[in-house]
């Protein structure tokens, strides 16, 4: 699974993602979110492309490991 984020990497929280999940991102307010296809990124997050599968997993904080991308 790929981890979508701004600009720091994160170790995200352990979610029980379908098996067709293959992208993890987190929106600015925290929430975070599986998609089957890679997601396009806007001003609050990501979104689903309008193809494939998403399923909100829902709130937590990332574990930041303290490097930049």
């Amino acid at each position: 699974m790929l981890l979508m984020t701004n600009s720091v990497k994160y170790s995200p929280p352990k979610f029980d993602c379908p098996s067709w999940a293959k992208w993890l991102a987190q929106e600015a307010d925290g929430t975070w979110w599986c998609y089957e296809v890679e997601p396009l990124q806007y001003h609050k997050g990501w979104y689903e492309n309008e193809v494939g599968l998403y399923l909100r997993l829902g709130k937590k904080s990332p574990q930041l490991t303290g490097e930049t991308v």
